[in-house]
């Protein structure tokens, strides 16, 4: 999913765990496979190709991660919103490329989380317009190391972090202590602007430092609003704190996009979820639930972050 995936861990036999990272790894590359648009004949391909003709048979985990993203497409008034790669398939950030303002006024026409229409008695998916495509590149993640410490607690590991890009999900403690996480200065390469010391929580950024380019003055990210079809303004980096990696990873672009009032208020509504969101001139903001950190000399783990 055009990111990169480590893990973290302590365990008592230094055979076993090796072992233990490999299977997280294995994993995290079955799910690519199912759902990723970078590659071909991925399942999630399939559909973008074929579900606006008629309805598709979904794999039944990816239809459920379907269903989950439209559901909180609802919750955040459509500020998430899957369907964004109407317009975010025509950007190649390596090649510094960008849609022009004629193809972005005919694509965002298609984004809509309302055109993807589920069957659940039949496990379907149908877009209802010609040019539809949705990409979970905005909730997969979260997926992924929510399922790497799955296999990890199977297994009796009870300290570890697994990480993919800006999203990570902790496992217990460092043995006795938090982990300090650290969420990176959107503007200073290898800065941290701020070190949680955080256990047993899942944590996830989105900022606009992961995928752009610089353009005119202007930055052009890969955080599209849905409204607009353009990148998101007015924040460089939202990070939002919880019990489920897949919410973080979703709740995080959506206060992204809807900015730091919006946004704030939103998680307000979420009692199990804080956040913290740097705005484009460098103020830092904290939901309610959060106070300032005291300043914090532990070094994070890697991580886009």
């Amino acid at each position: 999913m055009g990111t990169q995936v480590s893990v973290w861990l302590w365990h008592d036999d230094p055979g076993e765990g090796p072992r233990y990272v490999d299977a997280v790894f294995a994993e995290a590359e079955r799910i690519n496979q199912l759902m990723s648009t970078y590659i071909e004949d991925s399942h999630i391909s399939m559909i973008n190709r074929t579900a606006a003709s008629g309805a598709v048979v979904a794999d039944r985990e990816l239809y459920s991660l379907i269903q989950r993203s439209l559901d909180i497409s609802v919750l955040t008034h459509g500020a998430f919103d899957i369907t964004y790669d109407s317009v975010g398939q025509h950007y190649d950030f390596r090649q510094r490329q960008r849609p022009d303002s004629e193809t972005v006024e005919v694509e965002k026409t298609r984004i809509g989380y309302r055109l993807v229409e589920l069957d659940e008695a039949t496990g379907t998916v149908r877009y209802l317009e010609e040019g539809v495509r949705i990409n979970l590149g905005g909730i997969a993640k979260g997926y992924v190391v929510e399922r790497g410490v799955d296999i990890l607690k199977s297994r009796g590991v009870r300290h570890a972090i697994v990480t993919a890009g800006g999203d990570s999900r902790l496992l217990g403690d460092r043995r006795g202590k938090p982990w300090g996480i650290g969420i990176r200065d959107p503007r200073e390469d290898g800065e941290v602007a701020i070190t949680l010391p955080l256990s047993d929580e899942a944590i996830s950024t989105s900022g606009d430092y992961e995928r752009f380019f610089d353009e005119d003055g202007v930055r052009y990210h890969h955080i599209l609003a849905p409204s607009t079809g353009e990148p998101a303004e007015g924040v460089h980096s939202a990070t939002v704190l919880g019990p489920d990696a897949v919410m973080t990873d979703a709740l995080s672009t959506s206060v992204f996009v809807m900015g730091v009032d919006k946004g704030l208020r939103l998680i307000a509504s979420l009692p199990d979820y804080e956040s913290i969101v740097i705005d484009a001139a460098g103020a830092i903001f904290y939901s309610d639930g959060l106070a300032p950190p005291a300043p914090a000399a532990d070094t994070p783990p890697p991580g886009d972050r």
